[in-house]
């Protein structure tokens, strides 16, 4: 890991690079009206799939065109916790359908939701995502039923969604019955916390976003109805969560156990886990007028600016040493920051950070879940999310820049071309090869398209003034009236600070007119000019003062040998200490603070940057995931399928057009002998199921036959892309020079989409490539920079030491333990194993899949923090 304070800033910006599009004239209001049309058109795919396939299910799966009803899919974790049997996206959608001007699906939709929803289900949800969709929703619905009704339309409302809602919250106070105030992150939609027949009560950590993105819809609730409770008790859970951040840094850490208020894990940014916590502070000042929120907003603020904005990066460190980084990626979470820094008025940062962002998009077409301070991706996927798009409609409303229209416009096409399927819009399983998930969430409705029609409306277009409301992070709309509502009576204080005063040499009084701002037009120009054109150079190095011992140039991992007494003593000056592991393999860790001095602590982080780069090196000989693009009628490129490569027969990533033809199914199914239906298979794609015998044996049999390429379908039934790794299909210990064919694999789930696509098309066409094919146009590939990089590991061996299976790993920072532990959100070891498949088709070999899981079990376990904090 990286730990050197004064090497930071340089480092960071060796790696800003790219193009940005051509400067824009000024958009014409037709360029506008056909952009705000696309976007309607869009919404009602979107829309009215989800009503034909998969109402009343919570969500659509749109590969599958079906809802996801929990219980009846293979479990996801966490993220299922958002399904709650109350037709989710049908709620989350409510206020959207009202923006659209799309009123009598508007009315419709309210009527469905008053008839069929019903909130007293026996299930587990999260708290934290029932109140921003589900509660949300029903109070963003309800206000724009309200203004429907005073406008002479829906004469027939009398507050149903107002009623749901309250019942609504009733149903989630149980969870905040804790001594700290803080709610538990689950509950029981019938049954409440406690009581076996609960099945939650017993958790005892939350995340910071989780327990203070309450207020803003547990006030709301509040004044429109005239009960204090449930704001009293939001406004409780940010007293606390105030009271308990880090009084040095005034920073607070991810997540917190809600029982002693201590920190589980103490790493601090604006993404996944904490960014919404900054959000709502500001926007309770907003909505409710109090001064306090933006007190606290301002002291947060000034130390998010002091400690983690490297601008333009976000990077997370740790709370109580906030000088060291915790990690050197980013998440997506974090592209709200932007719209939220125009709330406050500090534009110069917004714009750096979201051009920052925007060159990552140009990479990769969508944010990856995670990317690192060179643009490449750390996690690959992409669930359709909105906040990229938010802060460009920010943006562009403070600066009134037509570069933030065709920023809008560049994401409505990449929607299109990559993730618009017959039956909705995909999540991207993987922005590398462009293979899609069967999923798309409920906030891809109620927030995507709401920002992006407002880029492009002008405001003849909208049926009310959107100035009138305030957006919650999913993007519902709560009205500013509220501030001046009544509640019946003044919220109790709780865990209030007795004798805490307005600290007036850290507050900011007003909120900006951006209408002033920007006399200048090319301000914002200037300042993004520099993020675009700055240019990759190294890090100076100290040539002065170096340490006893230090003097000549620093060990260079290529040269690091394990029993060599003196590059063990150059490793300790650098803080950098070697732990044998039980497995035969090395471990590195650096201390920064353990070094002798600063120069040396620099040296050791160079070290280990060098050691990780070897071992990336040795993963570049493993081969990446490859794409399956189903080409024909009536899906036209549009669903991909992520599938694993062979590790013989002919490269994907070397062909420019790829493998295309038709699917048919081998006779036998598991190609273990030659084939009955050979002159079927002749010049067509085979279709295959795994086991019984190699997969180079059947590589063997269809080529035999005439195929021009196969596809291995996994016989585990339930099996899919969405929970295991995929891995290489190994070679039978024999040269297998003679297979000349591509051969792909596809899990169970992937397989099954192919085979019944298969069975009522009869004639499906597929492109078996290293990444999908741009659908609908011709344009020429995009650079490819998405390698991935871990900034955590390497596995290794013995003496010399093979660079391959170097460990490298960060001891965490700040929280005093002794003991080597993975950072969560950091991960553990690269598997350079990742690409052995058994030897045998079969559950015999070498290695088995079991023990790769368990190798990548620890980034895994990060990527789903990162999705139970904000998913």
């Amino acid at each position: 890991m990286l730990h050197s304070a004064t090497m930071l800033p340089a480092f960071l910006l060796l790696f800003f690079m790219g193009t940005s599009i051509r400067l824009s004239e000024t958009m014409s209001r037709d360029e506008k009206s056909k952009l705000r049309n696309q976007v309607l058109e869009m919404f009602d795919h979107a829309y009215q799939n989800y009503m034909d396939h998969a109402y009343p299910a919570d969500e659509l799966m749109p590969l599958t065109c079906r809802g996801r009803v929990r219980g009846l899919e293979p479990s996801r974790g966490d993220i299922d916790d958002a399904l709650g049997k109350f037709s989710l996206t049908l709620i989350d959608t409510l206020d959207t359908l009202a923006l659209l001007n799309k009123t009598v699906e508007f009315e419709a939709a309210v009527r469905r939701v008053v008839k069929d929803v019903r909130l007293d289900n026996d299930i587990v949800v999260s708290v934290f995502e029932t109140n921003i969709r589900v509660l949300g929703g029903l109070l963003g619905g309800h206000s724009m039923a309200v203004m429907m009704k005073e406008s002479g339309r829906m004469l027939w409302y009398q507050n149903e969604l107002l009623h749901m809602a309250k019942d609504l919250g009733l149903r989630l106070l149980p969870a905040f019955n804790t001594s700290s105030g803080l709610p538990y992150p689950r509950v029981n939609l019938r049954y409440g916390v406690r009581g076996p027949e609960t099945r939650t009560g017993t958790e005892t950590d939350t995340c910071t976003a989780c327990a203070g993105t309450i207020i803003l819809e547990f006030a709301a609730l509040s004044r429109f109805t005239g009960d204090p409770t449930f704001e009293a008790h939001a406004r409780r859970a940010l007293d606390f969560l105030w009271e308990k951040r880090q009084r040095n840094s005034n920073l607070v850490g991810t997540t917190i156990n809600i029982h002693s208020g201590e920190w589980v894990r103490r790493d601090s940014g604006v993404g996944a886990g904490i960014d919404s916590y900054y959000e709502y502070l500001m926007k309770a000042y907003i909505l409710l007028g109090d001064d306090q929120f933006l007190q606290r907003f301002n002291t947060h603020y000034a130390s998010i600016m002091k400690y983690i904005s490297q601008p333009p990066l976000l990077l997370d460190v740790h709370i109580h040493k906030p000088l060291l980084p915790a990690r050197t990626w980013m998440d997506s979470l974090l592209a709200f920051f932007p719209g939220l820094q125009v709330l406050k008025g500090d534009i110069r940062p917004a714009i750096e950070t979201h051009e920052m962002l925007y060159q990552v998009t140009k990479k990769h077409n969508f944010l990856p879940e995670a990317f690192t301070t060179d643009f490449r991706v750390h996690w690959a996927q992409h669930p359709l999310r909105p906040e990229f798009a938010e802060s460009t409609y920010f943006l562009y409303k403070a600066t009134r820049d037509p570069y933030y229209l065709e920023v809008g416009r560049s994401v409505l096409e990449n929607l299109n071309r990559f993730a618009r399927v017959p039956c909705g819009f995909a999540a991207m399983k993987d922005v590398r090869t462009g293979s899609h998930e069967d999923r798309m969430d409920s906030f891809f409705l109620a927030e995507m398209f709401k920002y992006l029609f407002l880029l492009f409306a002008e405001e003849e277009d909208l049926p009310f003034n959107v100035e009138d409301y305030i957006f919650t992070t999913e993007a519902h709309l709560l009205p500013l009236s509220l501030s001046t509502a009544s509640n019946s009576q003044a919220p109790p204080v709780v865990n209030n600070m007795a004798g805490e005063e307005l600290d007036d040499s850290n507050f900011e009084w007003t909120c900006p007119n951006t209408r002033l701002l920007f006399p200048d037009p090319a301000y914002p120009r200037n300042l993004r000019e520099p993020i675009r054109s700055a240019v990759d150079k190294s890090c100076p190095r100290p040539t002065t003062h170096r340490e006893p011992g230090m003097g000549r140039p620093p060990l260079r991992a290529q040269d690091f040998m394990a029993n060599n007494p003196e590059h063990l003593e150059l490793l300790r000056r650098m803080g950098v200490s070697l732990i044998h592991l039980k497995d035969g393999r090395v471990q590195l860790v650096q201390h920064a603070t353990q070094a002798v001095s600063a120069v040396a602590a620099e040296d050791g982080m160079r070290f280990m940057q060098e050691m990780m780069e070897l071992s990336s090196q040795q993963q570049k000989e493993q081969l990446p995931p490859r794409a399956v693009q189903i080409v024909s009628h009536p899906f036209f490129g549009r669903v991909v399928l992520t599938a694993g490569p062979a590790q013989f027969g002919l490269d994907l990533s070397k062909s420019s057009s790829g493998v295309r033809g038709f699917v048919t199914v081998a006779e036998p199914y598991n190609g273990c002998s030659e084939l009955s239906n050979s002159e079927i298979v002749a010049g067509r794609i085979a279709l295959l199921q795994r086991g019984q015998c190699m997969f180079a044996e059947k590589a063997r049999h269809i080529q035999k036959a005439g195929a021009i390429g196969g596809i291995v379908i996994d016989d585990n039934e339930g099996s899919s892309s969405d929970t295991a790794p995929l891995f290489q299909m190994a070679g039978d210990g024999r040269n297998t020079d003679d297979v000349t064919l591509p051969l792909l694999f596809l899990f169970h789930k992937e397989g099954n989409i192919l085979l019944e696509a298969l069975k009522e098309y009869k004639e499906v066409e597929v492109l078996l490539s290293d990444k999908a094919r741009d659908r609908g146009t011709d344009g020429a590939e995009e650079e490819d920079c998405s390698t991935e990089e871990k900034d955590h590991s390497s596995s290794t061996s013995s003496e010399p030491v093979d660079q391959s299976q170097v460990t490298t790993q960060e001891q965490t920072a700040g929280v005093g333990q002794d003991a080597v532990q993975p950072v969560e959100g950091l991960g553990s070891y690269i598997p350079v194993d990742v690409g052995e498949e058994p030897a045998v088709d079969g559950d015999s070999g070498s290695q088995s899949m079991d023990s790769l899981m368990a190798d990548w079990q620890e980034d895994l376990e990060a990527f789903k923090q990162m999705e139970k904090d904000e998913l």
